[in-house]
């Protein structure tokens, strides 16, 4: 079966050949969602519909686990800070959540925390049930039991700074009640506005003449990020606590008498949190939630059940930036219908061209649509969507526009086939180009060829580069990077940082839209971000498959910059210890490998990185907490274990601050192998590897760390 039907072939039916096609497709196409979500805050699939992409390449994994990619895509979360506060750095980060849409989804999420602790059916799983509210996450830190800070979320590992404003909330105790309180506290939970009280402030604003907000998720966001503390103030804001961060002590050993304990100390809790002691008693409080939906006073979009063990939470730990002990059930998405008026194609920074439909505007869920994605060429002729047709849209998650299929007794007689175009819409006019797949089958994605001399592209990456999770430079967003590239200003990342000594000759504040104070502003925010960290410079670059966590990968193994470079040079020359020493990092593998070669083998992007690297200084790697007798060590599983499962191993092994990785080397510091070891246990003794026991292990590490 051609490479290009593996999406249709049941996962239990792929040959190994397809499974590796497959896995390449979804990595690319769930990264290419993730980065419109994440760092153009413009996400143009359905929750549902992306939800069931990482099923199934979780599946295919499964089935292959000797095929998992580097790139496999099962970390992500949030956005950073937009850079108007200071920051505040989680002392534990923040995480999101994996999403669940079906009864199989929840079921599958137990199976997984029993075969991962290696329960049977006998051991009673016990996991609290709560809505999930539509709001701003925020953690607020006590020390000795008074508020010394608030922040939000920000990309789970730092937020912004919003104490003052937090403090204008009644819901949030200033000075926590009761005794026993641990010296230090964090606590977390969800800022929102009630619709009543969100459509009495729209009310006001239109009276007013002000712009309304779109819905009371931005309404509390927004209200609380205000600069004058006076405006959030005045805002309905309220605030629901129902989880906790840094914590000096634990006051109990459960996640549902956390949320009573936290009620005690005085904060407004969830009274629809359930405590459920079986699958059917979760099914069963999912519906109730969901039943109750529209007499909420607040907006929720789902339900959050958590493992209630908090022992048990610690030994699940995280799989990139999710918890293993938690998952949101989604509500299903709401609908409607409208008209496509044109379907318009738009180049990402890689070259993807994706279809957008152009909607006769309509309300869906409370948030006027009026641009649904069509995904690829593909897509658009499986459901046949032409210009003038009726369609039905859906914002799965109450957030993503997507045309579902075409109301077909309403179509004209006149319509006709939608036809992608052979060249890219850019002034170029460049060809475009389909991708092909690992057995070199066409894809379906197209791309354009023009690569850095397609303006679209060239813009794209720039936009990458200045975007939240990269250099994250306030006040230079996507029309400010627009506008210099066509002024010529900027061209590539190396003007950005050379712009304010242009300026003599480019007279930015004389620019409408500018002024004295907002370009010193944004001057000012450019020279903040001259020192960066390793991990967000190698992101920046927009790599072709290095998001964010394979950049983190990547920083945390070669900890400096030079010695990154230097690998990477060599790579692109052949190097074969520099291919064979990326491919042995666990979670690097030929997809990135051969996107590295490619991309330092290329004239250009070296020229361009060397001039870039002029302007900036790049901060080593952070370095594991001091005291881990395996800080910075590479360690090899293999063999069965006994006492701990594999995924628990790497888990441990990561969080101390040790490297894992797949293969052994002359590199490798230690190998610790269980009974039916075999190949690498021979080459560790080759290479004079220490070999530990399990037990050998754990009392390395210490007994306490499992």
């Amino acid at each position: 079966m051609a490479a290009r039907d593996a999406s249709k072939v049941p996962v239990k039916d792929l040959t190994e050949a397809q499974a590796k096609a497959e896995l390449k497709r979804l990595a690319a196409e769930i990264a290419e969602h993730d980065r419109r979500y994440y760092q153009e805050d413009a996400p143009t699939l359905s929750d549902a519909a992306y939800d069931a992409l990482r099923a199934r390449n979780e599946a295919v994994e499964a089935q292959f686990p000797a095929l998992v990619r580097p790139d496999s895509p099962t970390r992500r979360v949030g956005a950073k800070p937009s850079g108007r506060f200071a920051k505040i750095r989680h002392a534990v980060p923040m995480l999101s959540l994996q999403n669940a849409f079906d009864d199989g989804d929840v079921r599958d999420f137990v199976n997984r925390i029993r075969r991962f602790l290696r329960l049977d059916e006998r051991e009673a799983l016990t996991f609290t049930a709560e809505p999930k509210i539509d709001g701003l996450s925020l953690s607020i830190r006590y020390e000795r039991g008074r508020l010394v800070s608030a922040a939000t979320r920000g990309d789970g590992t730092e937020g912004e700074d919003v104490t003052a404003n937090l403090k204008t909330l009644r819901d949030v105790p200033h000075e926590l009640l009761g005794k026993g309180v641990p010296e230090i506290c964090e606590v977390r939970g969800e800022v929102y506005m009630t619709r009543a009280d969100f459509l009495a402030l729209n009310k006001r604003f239109e009276a007013e003449g002000k712009p309304t907000m779109a819905n009371p998720r931005n309404g509390a966001a927004g209200s609380l990020r205000q600069l004058d503390v006076s405006v959030t103030a005045s805002r309905p804001l309220k605030f629901f606590a129902y989880s906790w961060g840094e914590m000096s002590e634990m006051p109990r050993d459960t996640q549902f008498a956390m949320v009573e304990w936290l009620a005690s100390c005085g904060f407004v809790t969830n009274p629809d949190v359930k405590l459920c002691r079986s699958l059917d008693d979760m099914l069963k409080a999912y519906r109730e939630i969901e039943s109750k939906r529209a007499s909420f006073a607040y907006d929720i979009d789902g339900v959050v059940y958590k493992l209630d063990r908090i022992a048990w939470q610690e030994r699940l730990g995280y799989v990139g930036r999710t918890p293993r002990w938690a998952v949101a059930h989604k509500f299903p998405a709401e609908k409607a219908t409208t008209i496509v008026r044109g379907i318009e194609i738009q180049v990402g920074r890689t070259g993807a061209l994706t279809p957008v439909a152009k909607l006769v505007p309509v309300t869906v869920g409370g948030v006027v649509v009026s641009n649904a994605t069509l995904h690829n060429e593909q897509e658009i002729e499986r459901k046949d969507v032409r210009i003038g047709d009726t369609v039905t849209i859906q914002r799965a998650g109450d957030v993503i526009p997507q045309v579902l299929g075409v109301v077909l007794d309403k179509r004209s007689k006149d319509a006709k086939p939608f036809k992608f175009p052979k060249v890219c819409p850019c002034p170029l006019k460049t060809p475009v180009m389909r991708e092909a797949t690992a057995s070199g089958e066409e894809g379906a994605v197209l791309r354009c060829s023009g690569e850095f001399a397609c303006p679209f592209q060239v813009v794209e990456h720039l936009i990458h580069f200045v975007s939240r999770r990269a250099f994250d430079i306030d006040g230079l967003g996507e029309k400010q990077i627009a506008l210099f590239h066509e002024r010529g200003w900027i061209r590539e990342p190396a003007d950005i940082f050379t712009l304010e000594e242009r300026n003599r000759t480019i007279r930015l504040e004389e620019e409408e839209g500018f002024g004295e104070v907002s370009v010193r502003r944004l001057f000012d925010a450019i020279a903040a971000r001259r020192d960066i960290s390793l991990e967000r410079f190698i992101y920046s670059l927009g790599i072709r498959h290095i998001g964010d966590t394979t950049a983190r990968a990547l920083a945390r193994a070669y900890g400096s910059w030079s010695a990154f470079h230097e690998a990477c040079r060599a790579l692109a020359k052949g190097d074969a210890g520099t291919r064979a020493e990326l491919d042995s990092l666990d979670q690097i593998g030929d997809a990135v490998i051969e996107s590295l070669a490619a991309y330092f083998g290329e004239e250009h992007n070296r020229g361009l990185v060397d001039r870039l690297t002029r302007q900036v200084h790049i901060r080593d790697a952070e370095r594991p907490a001091a005291g881990s007798p395996v800080g910075g060590k590479t360690v090899v599983f293999t063999g069965s274990l006994e006492k701990m499962t594999r995924d628990e191993a790497k888990a441990m092994a990561e969080r101390l601050g040790a490297k894992v990785s797949g293969s052994v080397s002359s590199k490798t510091d230690y190998v610790v192998a269980g009974p039916g070891a075999g190949s690498k246990l021979d080459k560790a003794r080759e290479f004079g590897v220490n070999v530990l026991s399990e037990d050998e292990w754990f009392a390395l590490v210490g007994a306490g760390s499992r």
